[in-house]
């Protein structure tokens, strides 16, 4: 196999990986007795997924604000870890104790390594929302359940809520008042749907508390978090930068990078090809919003059943390629970090009766990308002649660091042109890390991620 990469095409600027606290950190958070390090568990997860040693060194926590269905016990929820406190306490002020074990996660993570987190909302406050609950009630289907009239409140609660946790020393990057807005949300889970010009008016709402709050001067806006990369992703994006005050405050585009494959009965090849979906986004910004920068905000492998080996890794890596190759995003972030169900999602699956976690492929492979390439690196033009391996390759920090996804069943070898440190995920090993001199044969595991990090002459 030959490996070629020309620094002088020169894509997207990165700034690093990311996952959300959604659905478990609110329990991890109060897990205190001893891991297998003596540290406590929730320190021991939180190094995991952000720490530069002993971990994969994410950089960006996403913290789910809660809309308070965990304190009325309200609507319909079929799994009570969906359901989040608010932190408002009775008299209208911002109260973190009231999501202790979540904010204390967050702290956590922030003290292993994170270095920015991002306030993200499912739904506003449910003394705010039309139903009083934080989602849509069941015989109402695509209608927003926020009125014009709270918006300024709902906004106040979430930049009340984002200063306290500045004052806490937690680096509060962005604020995310939508997610996922074309949905239904009525029931299972809190959300809130909004058509486009809806979460525009609430976009714009938030830029303009934001401007008049000296306290959060560098926090930016993020938006608008659209569910699934073939429908309504433009209507969302226009929406999002159609006003100055809110392009200004934005720092790009967040979209979630899911996409499920249509079902055996409607085998329509346009509608199954998901880098296909990439492409046209991604040329229809280069013309309408040059410049503007991309960020995948959440995905996870969409597949009952729990899998903690390579087949759900491989498909995760092969989608982060996508991404960074294909939509040219400048950053990427896991939906739940840590998983309590029987599902291909978390990083980590967690065992609530004995407060135990068990690390997946999928930690590793992600490491495999989040360890390595430097902040602020620049992907760069890189080509593997191989037919089952994809290759990405990033520049920074005086080094160039190559991921090579091999999902082929044979091995395949590479001759390397210089001193190389490489880092091996296969159905053996996370992350086993080799050095190699130049002129020696480097081979590739099937089935297998591999880092290759170079320093740069």
């Amino acid at each position: 196999m030959r490996l070629s990469i020309d620094r002088s095409k020169k894509y997207q600027s990165f700034a690093g990986f990311g996952a959300s606290g959604a659905w478990w950190a609110q329990i991890v958070g109060g897990w205190t007795k001893p891991g297998a390090s003596g540290m406590p568990v929730l320190d021991e997860i939180a190094n995991l997924l952000y720490g530069k040693t002993g971990g994969i060194g994410m950089r960006t926590y996403r913290y789910n604000l809660g809309a308070g269905s965990a304190d009325s016990g309200k609507g319909s929820y079929g799994d009570p870890a969906r359901r989040t406190h608010s932190l408002t306490d009775e008299t209208g002020a911002i109260d973190l104790s009231r999501d202790k074990n979540a904010v204390d996660m967050l702290r956590a993570c922030v003290k292993a390594g994170a270095e920015e987190a991002v306030v993200f909302v499912n739904s506003p406050p449910e003394s705010l929302t039309k139903n009083g609950m934080a989602h849509l009630s069941k015989h109402r289907v695509f209608r927003t359940n926020l009125s014009r009239k709270n918006i300024p409140a709902f906004a106040d609660y979430v930049l009340k809520a984002a200063d306290a946790l500045k004052k806490e020393g937690i680096p509060v990057r962005d604020i995310s008042p939508v997610n996922e807005p074309f949905w239904v949300w009525n029931g299972g889970q809190e959300g809130c749907h909004y058509s486009p010009r809806q979460a525009s008016r609430v976009l714009r709402c938030f830029a303009k508390k934001l401007n008049d709050c000296p306290a959060l001067a560098n926090v930016r806006l993020a938006g608008m978090e659209n569910g699934d990369i073939r429908w309504r992703n433009k209507s969302y994006t226009r929406a999002l930068l159609r006003y100055q005050e809110v392009r200004e405050r934005v720092a790009g585009i967040d979209l979630h990078s899911y996409f499920l494959p249509m079902p055996p009965f409607m085998p329509l090849k346009l509608l199954n090809d998901r880098p296909a979906f990439l492409r046209r986004y991604r040329k229809w910004l280069d013309r309408r919003f040059p410049g503007v920068p991309v960020r995948m905000s959440e995905w996870c492998h969409m597949q009952g059943g729990r899998d903690a080996g390579m087949d759900s890794a491989l498909e995760t890596a092969k989608v982060i390629w996508e991404d960074l190759t294909l939509l040219n995003v400048s950053a990427w972030q896991h939906w739940i970090a840590c998983s309590l169900y029987d599902y291909c999602d978390g990083l980590l699956y967690l065992d609530v009766e004995n407060e135990s976690y068990t690390l997946t492929k999928r930690w590793a492979v992600t490491g495999n990308f989040s360890k390595y390439i430097p902040t602020g690196a620049v992907r760069v033009e890189a080509v593997a002649d191989a037919p089952d391996v994809n290759a990405v390759s990033f520049t920074g920090d005086g080094k160039t660091v190559t991921v090579l996804i091999h999902s082929g069943k044979t091995p395949e070898t590479l001759t390397l042109s210089a001193p190389t440190l490489v880092s091996v995920t296969d159905e053996t090993r996370d992350m086993e890390e080799t050095r190699s001199d130049a002129g020696d044969t480097l081979t590739v595991p099937p089935r297998s991620v591999v880092t290759i990090v170079t320093e740069d002459r």
